[in-house]
């Protein structure tokens, strides 16, 4: 298995490098439009700020190279939400390879003390017939770090409810995105990367 992670500044990736040697695959971890292009699958995962993001990818041309890809490319975190089509998190316009919009979590004043903004920890994941989501039980548990969600859309496989319910995970194509952070969701999250390796 060839698996390129795109480098940019989002972030650390260490949890995933782990996470994926547990699975037996030492990935590549590469900026270079070759590698990226000639690997099996990509990763494109992301802790940080939109707006940011996007500039660096912008001023190195990654972000044509990420929506050129044709094999299968997981977006996580971050990732996922820079390859929607706007960020309300400082206004960004993102990649657009799903036509959705990212929101900010805005709770009720009222709401304020159950709803914690940023969301992190634990949050059950409903989700459809799908090859990400197969040999999972019914109901699952996994772990998020954001203020930012996506709206559900057409392109929503995967749902979580917190304020209200928002795209726990997304699919268009070759493209595959997760909001939650799979390394970090013990071995579901661990039966999630493989079932995305196993992607044909």
């Amino acid at each position: 298995m060839n698996l390129a992670i795109v480098r940019y500044n989002a972030g650390n990736i260490q949890s995933l490098l782990f996470a994926l040697a547990r699975l037996g695959i030492e990935p590549v971890i590469s900026d270079d439009p070759d590698v990226l292009h000639s690997a099996d699958k990509v990763i494109f995962p992301g802790v940080g700020e939109a707006r940011s993001a996007m500039t660096y990818l912008r001023e190195r041309g990654l972000d044509k190279v990420i929506t050129g890809l044709k094999q299968p490319v997981l977006g996580i975190c971050v990732g996922m939400q820079l390859l929607c089509a706007h960020s309300e998190e400082n206004d960004t316009t993102c990649m657009g390879v799903f036509d959705t919009k990212i929101r900010r979590f805005a709770p009720e004043p009222e709401e304020r003390r159950r709803f914690k903004v940023p969301q992190i920890g634990w949050n059950t994941l409903s989700f459809t017939n799908h090859p990400l989501f197969v040999k999972l039980p019914p109901e699952v548990y996994v772990y998020y770090v954001h203020s930012y969600a996506a709206e559900l859309s057409p392109f929503t496989i995967a749902t979580t409810d917190y304020v209200q319910p928002f795209s726990g995970g997304l699919h268009k194509g070759n493209f595959y995105a997760v909001q939650f952070h799979p390394e970090k969701s013990g071995e579901l999250g661990a039966q999630i990367l493989q079932n995305f390796l196993d992607l044909p």
